[in-house]
């Protein structure tokens, strides 16, 4: 064999090898795109799930919680009422219109039948409802309740949020809220909107 031949193997070995790698490193970088939206796909569901349930505990207590065993315990027992509205007017002698409201109690439902319907939210579970879903060894998500002033008006605010994000590029520091790690509410706005909306 002659020099030529053998640097010629050796270079196709070598832009072979070469070639592999480039093939492993992008396939892998995009099989981890993929298996981290799968992931935080799965987080959004269940910080969803929390976002009812919070809704749900705030209509019927008029305020959010930040207790886990409060919360599961009002989506495991808690009661809706259901009620039926009826307005009527009646003018009054000197012309004016006077409204009379009168709210009937017709029954109660079921919290969890209510609202975590097999159809909307095929995998509710509450036993793993405070759960980030994917971390071993399991972590609640945090949660923080409370009242806020603004324009001089105590209002309820929440926010939940994943402690140990999966997309390492999500920061708390981050001055973009699309890129902290996912969540629902604000300590500092009155809103329940998610940061992947």
């Amino acid at each position: 064999m002659n020099n030529t031949k053998i640097l010629t193997i050796v270079f196709g070995v070598i832009a072979a090898g070469l070639a592999y790698f480039l093939y492993y490193s992008i396939n892998s970088s995009i099989e981890e795109t993929k298996r981290i939206a799968r992931h935080e796909a799965r987080i959004i569901e269940q910080l969803k799930m929390i976002r009812e349930a919070e809704l749900a505990f705030q209509s019927v207590n008029g305020r959010y919680t930040s207790d886990w065993d409060k919360l599961l315990a009002f989506v495991d027992t808690g009661r809706f009422f259901i009620t039926e509205r009826s307005e009527t007017i009646v003018t009054l002698d000197y012309g004016a219109d006077s409204l009379y409201v009168e709210i009937d109690t017709l029954g109660t439902v079921p919290v969890k039948d209510s609202i975590f319907k097999a159809s909307v939210y095929p995998r509710f579970d509450l036993a793993t409802l405070p759960y980030v879903p994917g971390i071993k060894p399991p972590v609640k998500f945090e949660i923080w309740a409370d009242k806020i002033e603004k324009s001089g008006v105590k209002v309820d605010v929440i926010e939940v949020y994943n402690p140990k994000p999966v997309n390492p590029k999500r920061d708390e520091k981050s001055e973009y809220n699309t890129k902290k790690p996912l969540r629902f509410g604000s300590r500092t706005s009155v809103t329940t909107a998610g940061n992947w909306e």
